[in-house]
């Protein structure tokens, strides 16, 4: 592995840890690097912070590729998506798209879009074969998942890891059709969400 993906993979792991605050100093000794490596690739921490989301957004969506273009069943394919997604921590990794962070950045932009893309196309394939529940959203999902993901204030990862898949595929359940009850509130659509987080 190359010595930037070893440092992104690093980052990666170091911010799920400790936040988008943690020392880069530990970031370039977990990855096995000098620090003027590290600063060589990534000029300062905005620059580490971007290539850490870009990437994960990017593991995402090929995620959610490969469940579609792998499973039959169009809701093993959600289903198959939304555990893969949850192993990517991105719960964890969403406090660092806050504060001075332009979500509206090119690279970001068009990660997350090629993203949302790939979801939506899942969640349209398995409510057009009537597994998924028709009043829900994409956005249904991926909050939950971001809720899922993210350690509780003052626990440990690990603490939290051992209830991920426990808790998602019970969610997962009541995302099957039919329904079983009527749900309460509108879908959370993307680009509803977009709205809402917009100042």
């Amino acid at each position: 592995m190359r010595n930037r993906e070893r440092i992104v993979a690093a980052a990666r792991e170091t911010f799920v840890e400790s936040g988008a605050e943690a020392a880069l100093d530990e970031i370039a000794r977990r990855a096995g690097v000098g620090n003027a490596t590290l600063y060589r690739h990534f000029p300062d921490r905005a620059a580490l912070v971007h290539e850490v989301v870009v990437c994960v957004m990017a593991r995402v969506t090929e995620s959610a590729e490969r469940a579609a273009a792998q499973e039959a069943d169009p809701f093993a394919g959600v289903r198959r998506f939304a555990h893969e997604a949850a192993d990517e921590r991105i719960g964890a990794l969403c406090p660092m798209l806050s504060g001075t962070f332009d979500p509206d950045e090119p690279g970001i932009a068009a990660a997350r879009d090629r993203m949302e893309g790939a979801v939506q196309g899942l969640f349209e394939r398995a409510q057009a074969a009537g597994r998924l529940r028709p009043d829900v959203a994409v956005g249904d999902l991926l909050v939950a998942l971001s809720q899922l993901t993210r350690p509780l204030p003052g626990t440990a990862c690990p603490v939290n890891d051992q209830f991920v898949h426990r808790h998602l595929q019970l969610l997962l359940d009541g995302l099957e059709a039919p329904g079983r009850s009527e749900l309460p509130g509108a879908p959370a659509t993307l680009e509803g969400l977009r709205q809402q987080s917009r100042p």
